[in-house]
């Protein structure tokens, strides 16, 4: 059964940085699209970042620049870094992934980000 774990999330103020990282396992093929969403208080879940396995990047417009994806394909590991945060950041992080082949979509359970200042 595949799972997503993701762990880092916390309270930061702003300006400052933290690290997501999201551990998926149970997938007899591994994962195509890897991703990062958030969804803050009465809003919809939106992606915030997303890499493919051949380390294609797309980034939503108010992180650019400021938050970096990353991957390891052997370890079927996703990172989101994120830095210069600001108060609107605050949300709850998702990482979600589409199984090779099968292409099917996992979600974590979520990772809380709260930027104050």
């Amino acid at each position: 059964q595949v799972r997503l774990v993701e762990s880092g999330g916390g309270l930061v103020r702003t300006g400052g940085s933290l690290r997501l990282s999201c551990a998926a396992s149970g997938s007899r093929y591994g994962f195509a699209t890897m991703a990062w969403y958030r969804q803050a208080p009465d809003k919809q879940r939106e992606l915030v970042a997303s890499i493919t396995r051949g380390g294609g990047k797309k980034y939503q417009d108010s992180v650019k620049g400021r938050f970096t994806i990353s991957r390891d394909n052997a370890k079927n590991l996703v990172y989101l870094q994120m830095d210069s945060l600001k108060a609107d950041d605050t949300a709850v992080y998702y990482c979600n992934a589409v199984e090779l082949f099968l292409n099917t979509n996992y979600w974590g359970q979520g990772a809380q980000v709260t930027v104050s200042s």
